[in-house]
């Protein structure tokens, strides 16, 4: 039989790596969903809503490289567009499945529900725009070329893309046939220019630091960085939201670097250096203390998925993956300086007994409940700023949404994790209620598809970053309604878990232990003091000036 035009574009995306698509269902979008369910290759994953579906996909590319999520006209893709907007934002190459009327309706610009009424059809497209890097109205004809198209743009820009099909072209032959395009490739004039741009800067230096970046761990290029520091022996440091990109379990690793907030001593160092090598790294205001990190630009090397830039000149057509593959053969290996213990850690935990939760015995624990290989997803607010601190084991992640950070996110995107994982490494989700309240009906989806995530929910009786923030941290808007958080997971499908409401250290240290050793998925709900923030979220109450100003 003739492959059809949605079952090509699926065919392509399981060529490159996807196996679940996340969506709510929909009218106009049932052929669309019709083909993921009958996929012999692909898993339709439904959510509670679009807005958690974007989020699981956002949280599913980030474990598996690339994601997918399908909505219906109209309603539902502007209710995934956030979740979209946050997968731009973060680089991470997920493609949005949006399914229209057919195309006799849009030609007599009927008034069709999920329509605003006025005749017109393109107009979402038109939204989506700004929050994808590239998109289509896919058609029999235009099919093949355009599926390449757009998965070489996603691809290369890291970014999501968006193809709509009308419900009637969707079931409809696909004519012709196209091939994919090429990755591209390095002008190796430029590499070889770069390579010796970076290599004299850094026969110059006594001092130099590496700042890798989370734009390399979205192009797979871990293992590249990797390699490159190997060869050249360069210590690195790390912001906050590229913790994770490389194994912070190795000498190389000289702490989180956080601007004048945190951790003087590696600050010192790395403004202090001769050289400092941005890779793939965003200097962004959470990535930069508030915007008090200050790297001098003519000592500064930065990196990028597509061309690097050296004291000032810039050096076009250079993929990342090419120079440090070029750098690592070419660079010599050095003894570079390094602070002496200047490697900051969580202080250990203390307390006991009938002592109650503060930040200071609370994160540290959460540290040691780490095991190698684990998938920490960490909500946006206090608890990301916390855990950043933490020394990650070998082969953990560390996930966050730093620089869009929309609340609600991390609960949806645990689920992504879970599904993208299968099974083989475990997911520990850290929210604060807050941001719970937002998407936790999503935990309803770890007990439907058998997943056993371990849960932490972090209550502080409100929004504990908005009071650290505004002006009046006992106003109103920061109070949220009282919620029964451990009996969710029952209510919500599922049975089995193992849940615990704990407000005592012994009662946390009991329901870790039993987490730890769980075979189903587990719930805690942590209960602390309104205000038991961990340091940087206090630096940053005292930091407002630099935080929101130019």
């Amino acid at each position: 039989m003739s492959t059809t035009v949605v079952q090509h574009v699926l065919n392509r995306l399981r060529d490159i790596g996807v196996r679940h698509v996340f969506g709510v269902p929909g009218d106009y979008a049932f052929p669309v969903d019709d083909a993921i369910a009958e996929h012999p290759d692909i898993q339709w994953v439904g959510s509670c809503n679009e807005l958690n579906a974007a989020y699981s996909a956002d949280g599913y590319a980030r474990v598996r490289g690339i994601g997918a999520v399908c909505t219906t006209y109209g309603v539902g893709e502007l209710s995934a567009i956030n979740g979209i907007a946050g997968a731009y934002t973060e680089h991470l190459p997920v493609f949005h499945l949006v399914g229209m009327p057919k195309m006799p309706v849009q030609a007599h610009h009927s008034l069709v529900h999920h329509t605003l009424g006025n005749g017109e059809f393109d107009l979402f497209q038109k939204l989506s725009g700004a929050v994808v890097c590239a998109s289509a109205i896919m058609t029999p004809q235009n099919a093949a070329a355009e599926t390449e198209r757009l998965i070489a743009a996603a691809l290369y820009h890291r970014r999501p893309v968006y193809m709509a099909f009308p419900a009637d072209l969707a079931e409809m032959p696909v004519v012709g046939t196209a091939q994919p395009i090429p990755a591209p490739a390095s002008d190796p004039a430029q590499v070889a220019a770069a390579v010796q741009a970076i290599g004299d800067m850094l026969g110059q230096a006594d001092s130099a630091c590496v700042l890798p970046g989370i734009l390399t761990a979205r192009s797979g290029l871990g293992p590249d960085l990797q390699r490159f520091l190997d060869a050249t022996g360069l210590p690195f440091a790390t912001m906050m939201a590229d913790k994770g990109v490389l194994e912070e379990d190795q000498p190389a690793y000289v702490g989180m670097y956080d601007g004048k907030l945190m951790n003087e001593g590696v600050r010192r160092f790395v403004e202090g250096g001769d050289a400092v090598v941005l890779v793939g790294a965003m200097m962004h205001d959470f990535n930069t203390g508030a915007f008090t990190a200050h790297l001098d630009p003519g000592r500064t090397i930065d990196i990028r998925h597509h061309h690097v830039s050296v004291d000032g000149m810039t050096y076009q057509s250079v993929e990342m993956k090419d120079l440090l593959t070029a750098l690592a053969r070419q660079l010599p290996r050095r003894q570079w300086p390094r602070p002496s213990a200047e490697v900051t850690r969580i202080p250990p935990a203390g307390g006991t007994g009938d002592d109650t939760i503060t930040a200071e015995n609370l994160y540290p624990r959460w540290e040691d409940f780490l095991k190698d290989g684990d998938i920490l997803i960490a909500e946006t607010g206090t608890v990301s700023m916390g855990l950043a601190f933490a020394r990650l084991p070998h082969g953990a992640g560390f996930h966050n949404q730093s620089l869009w950070g929309s609340i609600g996110w991390a609960t949806p995107a645990a689920v992504g994790a879970a599904v993208a994982a299968e099974d083989d490494r475990r997911v520990v989700l850290v929210t604060g209620e807050g941001s719970h309240q937002l998407t936790a009906q999503e935990i309803s989806q770890f007990g439907r598809y058998g997943l056993r995530p371990v849960v932490f929910v972090l209550n502080n009786h409100g929004y504990l970053i908005e009071r650290l923030l505004c002006k009046h941290p006992d106003i109103a808007y920061n109070d949220l309604a009282n919620w029964r958080y451990s009996e969710l997971p029952k209510a919500l499908g599922c049975e089995d878990w193992f849940t615990a409401r704990v407000s005592t250290l012994a009662e946390l240290d009991r329901a870790m232990e039993t987490a730890a050793k769980a075979g189903t998925g587990c719930y805690i709900e942590v209960m602390t003091d309104t205000y038991a923030a961990p340091p940087l979220a206090n630096q940053l109450h005292e930091s407002i000036d630099t935080l929101y100003s130019t």
